[in-house]
């Protein structure tokens, strides 16, 4: 008894907004719906769970129904256990985008107390501070965006589907005519159950981090404290690229659904991969920019603290360097202090390192190495979609002559 007791009051905590930690995941009825139908505890564990039974339920279904219409291995120009897209779709994608929910749980919520913990956030303004942390929970925890996130993507996304994603070939959930196309029993799954369930957990991550920016556009406008000689060259702020990592899974499911898509093109239309440059290169970028716009939002701040910084040690470095150039170079030590060994000249050597420091402040909390690192997850699921251009044995024979 004592222990349900204790499991309410944290999901009421998590969900009303009250306590201090951050959260994107906990709270909405989808939530709400894991947690009465033991697919989730209050602190989201039980992923394998929630990710076998939802990936099943899109495509166990499509399986059987496919199986009884005779288009699991032949039948059709695409079967179904031959169509790529199915395995990006409910095999890849969809288990990450459920999975991911864990990670940003962890990361996100520990990178928004190191707002506290590294003191940019004043003791004075932590009431401010704990307020937009409120809002943000009441805002994910609302049920009104995730009704209209599911109707967008039952209605819209079917009607889009329609008019871009149905095949010119018979399929194994849509059969070819001379004017239309008419789906299969399975075709119905997809269209109906499937395929809404991954646009709406889709969609609502997209929600989620309209949270994530609206809250880190309200944290800039607090009266920040920046660490302006912090070595992370951000004043403090370099934690918030964790946050690219933590969505990573979420962009990393995009760009293999776009692959999927692709390469069912190629396989099946006789597509060439060249073909899809601007699609690829779009997507990447786009994605990459989801994650990594909300972190320039410190930019003006970081501007300010940086030409505040250089002013202050540039003048503090002046008085130094004049004294030793005095002490050192004009008197000659002539208080009878020996040169050697002397801790002036170590002194001069740390001011010169913290100076570099300062005139090397970035104004974005993110540096080159991050976003190489982002763009190189990004661009990996289209690279064997190379094997299609190159076969698979001249790759090895080139790899080999290269390596002897």
């Amino acid at each position: 008894m004592r222990r349900a007791e204790l499991l309410n009051a944290s999901v009421t905590d998590h969900v009303s907004g009250e306590g201090t930690d951050f959260t994107l995941v906990l709270g909405g009825p989808l939530y709400q719906l894991y947690l009465r139908t033991k697919l989730a505890r209050p602190a989201l564990e039980l992923v394998p769970r929630r990710v076998a039974f939802i990936s099943l339920l899109c495509w166990m279904p499509l399986l059987v129904l496919t199986l009884f219409a005779g288009h699991a291995l032949h039948g059709v120009a695409v079967p179904f256990l031959l169509d790529l897209g199915v395995y990006t779709r409910f095999a890849v994608a969809l288990p990450l985008l459920i999975a991911a929910e864990l990670i940003v749980y962890q990361r996100i919520s520990a990178i928004v107390r190191e707002f506290l913990n590294r003191g940019i956030v004043l003791p004075q303004d932590r009431a401010g501070f704990d307020d937009l942390i409120a809002s943000a929970k009441r805002l994910q925890s609302s049920a009104v965006p995730e009704v209209i996130l599911f109707l967008g993507a039952v209605i819209i996304g079917h009607w889009a589907w329609t008019q871009n994603g149905m095949s010119v070939v018979s399929t194994w959930f849509a059969s070819n005519t001379s004017s239309e196309q008419n789906l299969t029993p399975a075709g119905y799954w997809y269209a109906f159950v499937s395929l809404p369930i991954l646009r709406f957990i889709l969609l609502r991550w997209y929600f989620r981090l309209f949270v994530w920016y609206r809250f880190l556009w309200h944290v800039k406008a607090l009266p920040l404290h920046f660490n302006l000689f912090h070595p992370d060259r951000a004043g403090g702020l370099g934690f918030l690229a964790g946050s690219v990592f933590a969505f990573a899974p979420v962009l990393f499911a995009q760009t293999i659904l776009l692959s999927g898509m692709i390469g069912n093109q190629i396989l099946y239309a006789g597509a060439k991969l060249p073909a899809f440059k601007m699609e690829i290169v779009g997507a990447v970028g786009f994605l990459m920019l989801v994650v990594l716009t909300p972190l320039c939002f410190f930019l003006v701040r970081l501007s300010w603290a940086g030409r505040k910084a250089k002013r202050e040690y540039g003048t503090l470095a002046s008085h130094y360097v004049e004294d030793f150039h005095r002490k050192w170079i004009q008197e000659r030590g002539a208080k009878g202090e020996p040169l050697l060994g002397t801790s002036d000249i170590q002194s001069l050597a740390d001011l010169g390192n913290v100076f570099s420091v300062v005139s090397e402040m970035r104004l974005v909390p993110i540096g080159r190495g991050t976003v190489v690192r982002l763009a190189l997850i990004l661009i990996f699921p289209f690279l064997p979609l190379t094997l299609t251009m190159v076969p698979l044995d001249q790759i090895i024979d080139r790899l080999i002559k290269l390596a002897f």
